[in-house]
């Protein structure tokens, strides 16, 4: 099922009334009625009568034959049913009863809103498809005389060569692409109306609507796809981490010093914390690797009992001297 939006056919018939042919007709029955009146044709009422009535026939006649086109327009005249020409812009005249003004041409850019629906891709995808068409009239005397009615032909040559080209398209190049389709629809339609005397100047694809359970799955696709970009640059980061700890690494293996100013800078940075109550216990063996000696809780502990012990014995010693004489004496 397709339909198509179009602007109203402007003939001769909705043409909006000119209030110069009131004014004219007025001003030509007065005076009109005053000459006839004036040539002595009679006196009497009935004759004032007719006088009035031919006199307001021949003003209502050359006041119908009074014509204005606005500026935009082209007036095609035709005379018993033959064209005579186009008139305007501006005030003209017409023969009464034997020309007649069968078209008024609109000369601007005129816009025309059109739609496929539910049409097929070329993956055999619905989808329904709006559009605008920006076209203008190039030859009135064409536009009026080799088509019946000019804007139902557009509308109907759009519609069809919207739903041509979307039957060879991708869904995914006319998601991506609208400027490509945009251009293939204006050289279609184009060609079609080129021999009416119509130029399309441009064509824009303005929605495309595909059924929700399609949208639900490639938003889907979309969130798997992003999903996997981010582990692929993760492991990347990762990778190129790992470089560079293997190339620092490769730095220290060969200069032990600079491996001991790394370690030592990291301890400093583990200990420069705000809390100056912070605790850290490091293994002895990275001291000792460091050659900052063995100072860890432990190894501090076992030498203050050590010399604990050492003081305990010289302690003892000094309390007991002749002891210790008598020790000293006893060998001998």
């Amino acid at each position: 099922m397709s339909r198509y939006i179009t602007s109203p056919v402007t003939v001769s018939d909705m043409k909006e009334p000119n209030p110069f042919q009131v004014i004219l007709f007025f001003l030509l029955v007065a005076p009109g009625v005053y000459l006839l009146y004036a040539w002595g044709v009679g006196t009497g009422p009935a004759t004032f009568l007719w006088v009035g009535i031919i006199a307001a026939l021949v003003a209502l006649l050359i006041a119908w034959s009074f014509k204005i086109a606005d500026q935009w327009e082209k007036a095609v005249v035709l005379r018993l049913g033959r064209f005579t020409g186009l008139r305007g812009p501006g005030p003209f005249f017409i023969i009464p009863f034997a020309e007649r003004v069968a078209y008024w041409i609109d000369l601007r850019v005129i816009t025309t809103s059109f739609r496929a629906e539910k049409t097929l891709t070329k993956d055999t995808v619905p989808v329904d498809v709006e559009a605008v068409l920006f076209w203008k009239v190039l030859d009135p005397e064409r536009a009026a005389l080799e088509v019946e009615d000019y804007r139902t032909a557009i509308s109907w040559a759009s519609q069809t060569a919207l739903r041509e080209v979307i039957g060879k398209s991708f869904l995914s190049e006319m998601l991506e692409g609208r400027e490509k389709l945009d251009a293939v629809l204006q050289k279609i339609i184009d060609t079609r109306t080129e021999q009416w005397g119509i130029h399309v100047s441009s064509v824009e694809i303005r929605d495309v609507i595909i059924p929700p359970e399609l949208q639900d799955a490639m938003s889907m696709q979309a969130q798997a796809e992003r999903e996997r970009q981010a582990r692929v640059i993760l492991g990347d980061s990762e990778r190129q981490i790992a470089e560079k700890f293997e190339e620092a690494a490769r730095t220290y293996e060969h200069n032990p010093t600079a491996l001991h100013l790394r370690a030592m800078n990291m301890l400093y940075e583990g200990l420069k914390v705000k809390d100056n109550a912070t605790l850290v216990i490091v293994p002895a063996s990275i001291l000792e690797t460091m050659n900052l000696g063995s100072t860890t809780g432990l190894v501090s502990l076992a030498k203050l009992q050590e010399m604990e012990k050492k003081r305990q014995q010289s302690g003892s010693g000094a309390e007991d001297p002749a002891r210790a004489n008598e020790e000293k004496k006893s060998p001998e």
